[in-house]
């Protein structure tokens, strides 16, 4: 019978290096806790029996862990593990971070709990309705795939993506955003938070260059560059969506959101579009299209996406399926230049290789045989309904004491709050009362936010919303 839980790997009989290895390896399970403080040790005698090894061995292996502090021998009883003191930690600095992290990560709190995903009313951001999917085709289109990945040669997958997700990306944007593209200008990711910290890795020299980001805007893009180093300066947005005479002219990276900005739901104008890509050509700037919620628009025939205006090279496309569909899928993508495709390709490998093959295979045949678009469909009526549902509401019983944003397309809708009502006690009563909320202020980056809540209406339910802005307006006073 083995004398430990855990095998001990020995050199072949007659080998000069067991008595090093049996050492060596006794002395890694006490310092791992395999072998834990106070347990006896088998004697010398039956260890070198259990182990076919001589027992002048096993004596010479405990005389050296005895005389190294891992052992300890009390009379008559044996041979025990010692005790060993756990190492002290390190002083933070004064300010409570820690030196050995690199600047962007210092005095990172841990993330907070997910936010319960049921609630009586729920007006969380970013969360569709993943109820009406249609799971028993993903499930069919996902079976083929594994049959297909059993039948072809192990091999890895391209950092880029499956070429069929590429060619289907490129005809889905082609006929959607007439965006102008083929397959070898798609960079598939796990999600365009992927593509973001991508990106990040691949434009920023860190300390120096400079991204101008939408205020307020998207706190996680936010993140992913100021973690690569960039210096981050914030440019206001109003009506006709960023304020382009504003941006700083060292600005190489520019973040906009042109189609549903957020948080405030404005689409960037056509004087504004064209002021962009000018500025970009004219100071070698690269900008980062996010075409956040643009599958769901009302009423309006959607405006060119900038990188279908672009004849410069300076857009970067980047658009996800976790709205469309559903977030737990994980996967997005870019369009990029053909100067900035190969390095994101080179990033993506040296990230995490390549995404899940099967998957992508599965997301290409959804999309080919016309799922995704008839999916689109049905989900922008679904959303049309609450979204209506929501105004009337907050016309209703918000009307003089909540300004709606103008919004033509998203998942959400924000309104202005009056003046002396805070944003962040009016979400902590609202919550009291079952009613979750969000307060534009949290996606401020430093100037104040405009004062007022986001409605995201992807996951509530259409027959509570006007029970819950009345609620809310009640609680306006």
């Amino acid at each position: 019978m083995h004398p430990f839980e855990f095998p001990l790997e020995l050199p072949p009989r007659g080998s000069r290096q067991r008595l090093h290895a049996l050492h060596a390896q006794l002395r890694a399970a006490i310092l791992d806790g395999r072998l834990a403080a106070g347990l006896r040790l088998p004697a010398t005698r039956e260890l070198a029996t259990a182990l076919g090894l001589s027992r002048n061995t096993v004596v010479a292996a405990y005389e050296r862990l005895l005389s190294e502090g891992y052992l300890e021998a009390r009379q008559g009883a044996g041979n025990f593990v010692a005790a060993l003191g756990t190492p002290r930690p390190s002083a933070p600095a004064a300010d409570g971070t820690d030196r050995r992290l690199a600047a962007p990560w210092r005095g990172i709190a841990p993330p907070p709990p997910p936010t319960p995903a049921t609630v009586p009313c729920d007006f969380r951001l970013g969360s569709p309705d993943a109820r009406p999917f249609p799971f028993d085709v993903w499930r069919r289109l996902s079976m083929r795939a594994w049959r297909a990945a059993s039948r072809a040669a192990p091999v890895y997958g391209a950092p880029q993506g499956q070429p069929a997700l590429r060619e289907a990306i490129a005809h889905h944007v082609a006929f959607a955003r007439a965006v102008a593209c083929g397959p070898d200008d798609v960079i598939v990711t796990r999600g365009a938070q992927q593509a973001f910290d991508l990106l990040a890795r691949v434009l920023v020299t860190p300390g120096r260059t400079v991204v101008a980001v939408e205020e307020p805007g998207y706190p996680p893009l936010r993140e992913a560059f100021a973690a690569a180093g960039a210096k981050l300066v914030g440019v206001p947005v109003d009506a006709e969506g960023l304020v382009v005479e504003r941006l700083p002219a060292q600005a190489r990276v520019i973040y906009v959101t042109p189609s549903h900005q957020f948080p405030l739901g404005v689409t960037l104008s056509p004087r504004r579009r064209a002021a962009l890509l000018a500025f970009a050509q004219a100071h070698g700037a690269t900008v980062i299209e996010d075409d956040y919620d643009s599958e769901f628009r009302y009423g309006e025939r959607p405006l060119d996406a900038l990188q279908t205006l672009d004849r410069a090279g300076t857009v970067c496309y980047v658009g996800t399926f976790s709205k469309c569909l559903f977030p737990a899928l994980r996967l997005g993508y870019a369009v990029a230049p053909a100067w900035l495709a190969p390095a994101l390709a080179r990033a993506r490998r040296l990230a995490d290789g390549y995404g899940d093959p099967a998957a992508q295979e599965t997301l290409a045949a959804f999309i080919a045989e016309g799922h995704l678009a008839r999916h689109v469909r049905r989900m922008r009526r679904v959303y049309a309904q609450r979204r209506e549902r929501l105004l009337e509401a907050l016309d209703r019983h918000g009307r003089g004491r909540l300004e709606v944003w103008p919004s033509s397309a998203g998942l959400h809708l924000a309104a202005r709050l009056p003046r002396g009502v805070r944003a962040c006690e009016l979400v902590a009563q609202a919550a009291a009362q079952g009613i979750h909320l969000e307060a534009l202020g949290g996606y401020a980056l430093g100037r104040p936010a405009p004062n007022g809540l986001a409605f995201g209406f992807g996951r509530v339910e259409e027959a509570t919303i006007d029970e819950a802005v009345r609620r809310i307006a009640r609680l306006l006073g």
